[in-house]
């Protein structure tokens, strides 16, 4: 097969897999919003009603930003209840609805003078008495929001990603086939044939006498920053959990942004995430970074939403709005802005000295003629501000899907770094990618992959996440087609990667001897390319992809972890990380009872709680069996007598002085978590999370409980058996890790788990699970 063939069929899979996607989280937003009616829509947290508009300001970019509140005449408290809108997500705001009947769909509308509209926008910012939704003005006469008195703010399916997303790929297929507008640099253009397979991936050009900042970096931390200074093109960090990954990209960032003989001028960085909290964290060690030798300290700007970033001031104040709004320029923008927002004020009968409705009939019309006058002016002025900030910043901050906003428009980086990329969408990806000459990606294959929605049952097991929790056992909604051989003959025959059992480390590349190997090579001037391969599902990422085609050559793995007491960090090593994963001297050997705050009443109760680091609360034989929540078995599970036995063991740990701040309890079960928050919260309130494995991903606590739920006649694991998600699971406690399961039942499901049940076994404190 040709490469050209190959490309196209690449490009073709990520648009099926990414509109199979989109119509999975269209149609379950939609199944909801069409058979719940406003109260249970509500309960769901995919609405807030009865609300009231306080005011319309004008945000970056021109968009009009609504901010609503629940008015006292109408409700007893002003703080919302529990409701799944967060800053970014797509929402409408619209008439309230009061019926009890099923929320009849409705199309937007053209809005109707005097007759109330709805508008589309994002959610800006929410709080827990304020919800501010940013409505992209525009120049067409929807953008006249004549809202009603009362609203309510309806979560829907968001299409920008996929909007953004879909563009991105057309954007790439373009540059590829030489028909783009856009001129990529030659170091531009190489990168994209080197992650495409259509160029041989360079050796690195060894860089002799790195000086390292911080002489704190282990060996392997040291091996990778050498590694990704001296790749051409690409280079990953693989980073199992707590060996300091992060840490590692500091050091990374400093050497490229700093003049040294490894470094002969400084470079312009452009580092991503695959969520805010990640972007956040790298953000917060930048800013501790002390001066360099010039004495000016580095300049960084993080762009996104405000109130999506981490509510720490020296965050906020690196913010692109924020930084934007301090400049000399901007003075001219916000005198334009300020009439702005009055005109708008005026004519939503919000603004100062405006008493009862806006406006109406030719004088509204008049008025909304201003207003779009003005905001193109602002848009051009605020454009110059953003254009300012960014070229004196060195680096620029942003999750992969805010990289592809209109502030970094025409912007070109020395060096992308995208962390968590294992965690993200190859499309997603791509959207910073196609910014930079040289990328470096940083993540760990063997913890768990992108949510996916649409994940096809043929190729996966039920081991995706779906509904309202990442850890929800539910079949989407969507009905993708099935992608056999004989649907797709281009799709490769292999395992897909959250199935295999083969362990993703560094081993040496072996010899191309096989028929297979042999086959995934293409001869180019007595050179091997690998082969592009389309992915079977999203699920598998760019980072997996290129571990795939290039083998262990492209990546360092770090092999050192700061987090793990020994016992807890040995079957991860062993079984995902062929044992080369370490346990750092300071925590290979610390257990709870070493924190000030434990005490025991006797050394038995010592020895029971406090200074075992495993223990394993087995239900076998006790009859503990879970139950389904609903009236289908697609519901989420939970386990009545297992969640006892936490909130027991939960009880003995905080009875021996251990914090409830230091203590996770997760399940892999949303229902189970409802379960344990219902049990745990009246008597110690916040202080304990409880949560998803899912949810505690990138997490660690000093202590932490997992209960497993499964418990059947049957010996069905479910999504269980997933091996990503155990290995997160496990590897979130530091001290202290104590697992709550049916062994009986969970035995059946798959070699790993047997293999771990075998192991808790023999290394950890087996108990009898049954309740007295």
């Amino acid at each position: 097969m040709s490469s050209e063939t190959r490309l196209a069929t690449f490009f073709a899979r990520q648009r099926l897999l990414l509109a199979q996607e989109r119509a999975a989280e269209i149609d379950r937003s939609s199944l909801l919003l069409s058979n719940c009616g406003p109260k249970l829509l509500e309960q769901k947290g995919l609405s807030l009603g009865g609300l009231s508009i306080v005011n319309v300001n004008i945000g970056l970019g021109g968009k009009t930003l609504v901010e609503l509140e629940r008015p006292m005449a109408y409700h007893t408290s002003p703080i919302f209840p529990p409701h799944a809108l967060r800053p970014g997500d797509l929402a409408r705001v619209e008439a309230n609805v009061t019926a009890a009947g099923p929320a009849k769909k409705t199309a937007p509308k053209k809005p109707v003078e005097g007759k109330g509209s709805q508008a589309e926008g994002v959610v800006y910012r929410a709080t827990d008495t304020r919800i501010v939704i940013a409505v992209d003005g525009s120049d067409s006469s929807s953008e006249d929001l004549d809202l009603p008195e009362r609203c309510r703010v309806v979560k829907l399916a968001n299409s920008v990603t996929y909007d953004r997303m879909d563009k991105t790929i057309d954007q790439l297929e373009r540059i590829v086939g030489g028909t783009s507008n856009e001129k990529l640099s030659a170091e531009q253009s190489r990168l994209v044939q080197v992650l495409l397979a259509t160029a041989i991936r360079s050796e690195n050009s060894p860089i002799p006498n790195v000086q390292f900042f911080d002489e704190s970096l282990n060996d392997s931390q040291k091996d990778a920053v050498k590694f990704c200074l001296q790749a051409p093109e690409v280079a990953c960090i693989h980073g199992p959990p707590g060996t300091g990954k992060t840490h590692t990209l500091i050091e990374i960032i400093r050497q490229l942004t700093t003049i040294s003989p490894a470094n002969p001028k400084p470079l312009r960085l452009l580092v991503c995430g695959a969520s805010n909290l990640s972007v956040d964290n790298i953000l917060e060690r930048l800013l501790a970074l002390p001066a360099v030798e010039k004495g000016s300290k580095l300049k960084v700007t993080r762009i996104g939403h405000p109130a999506r970033v981490m509510a720490h001031q020296g965050i906020l104040d690196s913010t692109l709005e924020v930084k934007a709004g301090r400049t000399e320029q901007a003075v001219l923008a916000k005198d334009v802005k300020n009439e702005l927002e009055t005109a708008l004020g005026v004519l939503s009968g919000k603004g100062k000295g405006v008493k009862g409705k806006g406006p109406r009939g030719a004088e509204r019309r008049k008025m909304w003629d201003e207003v779009k006058a003005l905001r193109k002016e602002y848009r051009q002025r605020e454009g110059g501000v953003v254009s300012a900030v960014l070229a004196e910043s060195q680096v620029v901050l942003a999750t992969c899907h805010s990289a592809g906003g209109r502030q970094l428009r025409n912007h070109d980086f020395d060096v992308v770094i995208i962390d968590e990329a294992t965690q993200a969408l190859e499309a997603v990806c791509w959207i910073p990618i196609l910014k930079g000459k040289k990328l470096i990606l940083a993540g760990d294959p063997m913890q768990l992959p992108p949510t996916v929605l649409s994940v096809d049952e043929k190729t996966k097991s039920k081991s995706t996440s779906t509904g309202a929790s990442p850890a929800e056992p539910k079949t989407s909604t969507a009905k993708p087609k099935k992608q056999d051989k004989t649907s797709d003959p281009a799709l490769p025959d292999t395992e897909d990667s959250s199935d295999s059992e083969q362990s993703s480390v560094d081993e040496p590349e072996p010899e191309v001897s096989s028929d297979k190997q042999k086959n995934d090579k293409v001869a180019v001037s007595d050179k091997r390319l690998p082969v592009l391969r389309p992915p079977r599902t999203l699920e598998t990422t760019l980072f997996d992809r290129l571990e795939k085609m290039y083998g262990a050559k492209i990546k360092r793995m770090l092999q050192v972890q700061y987090r793990m007491h020994a016992d807890i960090c040995a079957f991860p090593s062993a079984t995902l990380y062929s044992s080369k994963l370490t346990s750092f001297s300071a925590v290979a050997s610390h257990l709870l009872r070493d924190l000030p705050e434990t005490h025991a009443d006797s050394p038995d109760d010592e020895k029971e709680i406090l200074a075992t680091p495993v223990v394993f609360f087995d239900t076998a034989g006790c009859e503990y069996f879970e139950r389904t929540e609903g009236d289908t078995d697609e519901g989420s599970r939970c386990n009545e007598n297992e969640a006892t036995v936490v909130k027991n063991w939960v009880d003995k740990l905080i009875g021996a002085g251990v914090l409830p701040t230091q203590i996770a309890v997760i399940s892999p079960y949303q229902a189970q978590v409802t379960l344990l928050t219902s049990l745990i919260r009246p008597q110690y309130g916040q202080g304990v999370e409880i949560g998803t494995v899912d949810g505690m991903q990138g997490r660690e606590k000093d202590a932490v409980i997992i209960s497993l739920v499964r418990s059947n006649e049957t010996r069905e694991v479910g999504f269980l058996k997933e091996k990503r998600r155990l290995n997160v699971a496990m590897t979130r406690a530091k001290r202290h890790l104590c697992v709550v399961g049916d062994s009986s039942t969970v035995c059946y499901g798959g070699k790993y788990l047997k293999s771990w049940l075998a192991w808790l076994e023999q290394n950890a404190d087996v108990r009898y699970a049954g309740l007295e």
